[in-house]
């Protein structure tokens, strides 16, 4: 009997997995003009966002706005019901509005429309009925309709906000790219979460700088800069001129390419073994940026070098990590 219910427990889930990612998927052939018209209502919005549902969709909509906000478009949740006694005041002219209402009848929403028209602040509707009151009285209709809900009586909303839900956050990472939100601007939106701590840290924050760098001139013998690469612990370093310029770098990699050619270490400058080009950062770098570019190139480490040119440190993958960034 266990076994059963278990199989049976798993079916249900499965098919309503199958149920709402049909779902999401078919919202993709519904992004036309009025997903841009949103866009560009949005983007010209010289107020805030206000989002707005009631119910489920209220609870949807909460997290949409939390999304905006989270991701360079100011805005906040606004309860219709509350809106009609008096929060109606928190909206004004150079607002735009995201309305939600799967129906699109919902009758606290409704109930807004004239108001918000003899305000002047754009509409968006998202809804399940483009014949609805509420998508006929928006500037854009983004149309989040769904064949049936997950539910078996197809009555609890579950495919229908879950659709809402993927549309918002289609809305938000559109505006995202549009304004090029960056890291950085994300992490000053979360500064209390520890992702935010960590995304605000720069290079020069988790560097290893001053005596600590590996540096030998051009002019050093293979053998010298193998005892700074061992002392300094990083597995490379820096051939720098006598200015403290970066010139290039040694690093394990070319130690085993020139062991495999048999190059007398006690006799050969580091001058004629070093890779130069290396990719660089700059101590004010976001440090996540850093390791992204670690990462795309396959390094371990990165020099740091400062606006005159002169190596102020080095950041080793094992640095992002102790701060807990990789």
């Amino acid at each position: 009997m266990a076994d059963t219910s278990c199989s049976s427990f798993a079916l249900s889930a499965r098919r309503t997995i199958d149920i709402e990612a049909q779902a999401v998927a078919a919202l993709s052939h519904r992004i036309g003009e009025d997903f841009n018209k949103a866009c560009e209502l949005l983007l010209a919005c010289r107020g805030r966002v206000i989002v707005t549902g009631m119910g489920k969709s209220g609870h949807i909509a909460r997290k949409i706005a939390a999304t905006l906000a989270s991701t360079g478009t100011p805005a906040y949740f606004v309860h219709p019901g509350e809106a009609s006694h008096g929060d109606m005041g928190m909206i004004t002219a150079s607002d735009a509005v995201i309305a939600l209402s799967n129906s699109g009848e919902v009758t606290e929403v409704v109930t807004l429309l004239p108001l918000l028209k003899r305000l002047g602040a754009s509409l968006i509707a998202m809804t399940g009925n483009a014949n609805s009151t509420l998508a006929r009285a928006a500037d854009a209709h983004l149309d989040t309709g769904v064949e049936s809900e997950a539910c078996p009586l197809d009555l609890a909303p579950t495919s229908s906000t879950t659709t809402a839900l993927v549309m918002g956050d289609a809305l938000a990472i559109a505006l995202l790219e549009e304004r090029g939100f960056t890291a950085e601007d994300f992490a000053f939106s979360h500064p209390g979460g520890t992702l935010g701590k960590k995304l605000l840290l720069k290079v020069e924050d988790v560097m290893q700088g001053g005596n600590a760098i590996p540096a030998v001139t051009g002019d050093t013998l293979l053998s010298n800069a193998l005892l700074e690469i061992s002392n300094k612990g990083l597995g490379m370093t820096t051939v720098v001129d006598a200015a403290g310029n970066l010139v290039g770098i040694f690093t394990d990699g070319d130690l085993r390419r020139t062991l495999d050619q048999k190059i007398d270490i006690n006799s050969t400058p580091i001058a004629e073994l070093m890779t130069t080009g290396a990719k660089t950062a700059s101590p004010q770098m976001l440090a996540a940026e850093a390791l992204r570019i670690m990462e795309e190139n396959e390094i371990t480490s990165l020099v740091v070098v400062g606006d005159e040119g002169n190596t102020c440190g080095v950041i080793h993958l094992m640095h992002l990590l102790h701060a807990g960034i990789a």
